[in-house]
């Protein structure tokens, strides 16, 4: 439902070149946050716990927070951002409550150990370290791109380009 807002957030974002920096480096931040999350995990094959996902169950969603506020935010109008949480708190909600039960049936006590010691959300700022390693853990460029994480790349590169370049072809 949040792409229905895409066109009209193109035609009437009202960019400037300081939001467009801070836009920028929010969303960067957020794109190497999903990228090291996308490259790490292993979706219903493993309980991954270690790089992101050992200080927070959900590090993908934070990423998608930096991403789409730093978006938002270059969007230039103050509407923009306040839309996207109106969008983005009961979404991801209801995405975790329903990854919680997922978990919960593929992986029972390891998950629900972890999931008692790593937050869901806010980074806990030490290290998880489980009592069984997850030896196969770490980044992987294959797994980042098994998981499609380019397209997130992508998709904000067009964004910003866009509204880089839209006080150009307005006039």
């Amino acid at each position: 439902m949040v792409w229905l807002l895409g066109l009209p957030f193109l035609w009437f974002a009202q960019p400037t070149t300081g939001l467009l920096a801070i836009g920028a480096a929010l969303a960067a931040m957020g794109l190497l946050i999903r990228g090291w999350a996308a490259g790490t995990i292993r979706k219903d094959e493993d309980l991954t716990t270690s790089g992101p996902y050992a200080y927070t169950r959900n590090p993908l969603y934070i990423g998608s927070l930096f991403v789409g506020l730093g978006v938002t935010l270059a969007g230039g109008h103050w509407i923009w951002p306040t839309l996207f949480f109106a969008f983005y708190g009961p979404v991801y909600a209801r995405t975790m409550s329903g990854e919680i039960e997922l978990l919960t049936e593929l992986f029972g006590q390891p998950f629900l150990h972890y999931a008692k010691n790593v937050p869901a959300f806010v980074p806990r700022l030490t290290k998880y370290r489980p009592e069984q390693l997850d030896l196969d853990g770490g980044f992987r460029v294959g797994q980042y791109m098994r998981n499609n994480e380019w397209e997130a790349l992508l998709g904000a590169g067009a964004a910003f380009a866009f509204l880089a370049t839209k006080p150009m072809w307005l006039g």
